[in-house]
């Protein structure tokens, strides 16, 4: 069914229909971004960081509420078993101690018999740090950015190559516009998520570049369009793409589901740029070179007969 959707018109239709709906959702993540942000986590903003465990199963929202009543600031609790929790707080302008921020809550916790918890750590953690780690792993993606430029430059003509720049681009932003929508927390895994989705949306992109280039080769003679010849390249690489991104995403839902709150960040970012990188290198890599004029005649070569019979095989 899949292959019958990729042959001829409706094929192309489709992929110009995708390019379509990710110009959409690539203005709405930049609106989004530019309106509420990235919810940097305390690695990048610094505050304070207190652990503490219950000695019965407590709802999350029930001491959501209580530690509210005796917080002076805004807080973010989150469980990390059914009596293991962690509370963050933001620093106070006001306090140069290491000791908590609100220490009125902690008392509260502790002293009540319903909740009887007892503080594990309590850590505060400086923005200083927090802002060079920021600095080091933007200039660890824009690194990686250049690299990927430049190998791509030496692979592809520069219409597929620019084809799988601005797809890789489309993937980051939407996955930050997903974060910036939802307002999940932006930490250093997450970062180090968007290092690994920058190699899995190249490679999805570079697999369907090179058999596009394979077949442009092949057809010299201008017999087929460059339409068809996409959508004969899509095709013959589809299943393997499927395959691939399916037994990646397997893997990192079960990350998502059963690693528990440190790392849902990180599945969450992956599972999300694995998605659109399969998506975006069908209906960007490979559709944005045929508007830019991709053809048969940018990889002319001459073959002789023995090359050419090499190249018919399966």
């Amino acid at each position: 069914m899949l292959n019958t959707f990729l042959k001829g018109e409706k094929g192309t239709r489709l992929r110009f229909m995708g390019m379509l709906l990710s110009a959409i959702l690539v203005l709405l993540s930049v609106f989004t971004l530019t309106q509420k942000g990235l919810n940097f986590g305390l690695d990048f903003t610094g505050g304070y960081l207190t652990e503490f465990t219950t000695s019965q199963s407590v709802e999350l929202k029930e001491l959501q509420s209580f530690i509210a009543k005796n917080h002076n600031g805004e807080f973010e609790l989150t469980a990390q078993g059914n009596s293991h929790f962690q509370l963050r707080e933001a620093p106070s302008a006001s306090t140069t101690s290491t000791t908590a921020n609100s220490p009125d809550w902690q008392s509260a916790v502790t002293q009540n018999d319903d909740i009887n918890a007892q503080v594990l750590s309590s850590a505060y953690i400086g923005s200083q740090v927090g802002d060079e780690l920021f600095d080091q792993g933007c200039l660890a993606m824009f690194a990686a950015m250049i690299a990927v430029m430049i190998y791509l430059a030496v692979r592809f003509e520069w219409r597929l190559a620019l084809g799988s720049v601005v797809a890789l681009v489309h993937d980051l932003i939407l996955v930050l516009g997903l974060f910036s929508l939802l307002q999940i927390e932006f930490n250093l895994t997450v970062l180090a998520s968007l290092l690994a989705i920058i190699g899995y949306s190249l490679n999805d992109s570079i697999i369907v570049g090179d058999r596009v280039r394979e077949l442009l080769r092949v057809q010299s003679n201008n017999v087929l369009s460059p339409a068809t010849i996409i959508n004969n390249a899509i095709k013959s690489t589809l299943t393997r793409t499927l395959i691939t991104s399916g037994t990646t995403l397997a893997t990192v839902a079960s990350v998502w589901l059963l690693a528990g709150a440190p790392l849902q960040g990180f599945a969450i970012a992956l599972f999300t740029g694995i998605v659109v990188g399969t998506f975006s290198s069908i209906c960007i890599a490979a559709t944005l070179p045929e508007l830019l004029g991709l053809s048969a005649k940018n990889y002319e070569v001459k073959v002789d007969a023995h090359t050419q019979t090499l190249l018919d095989m399966p």
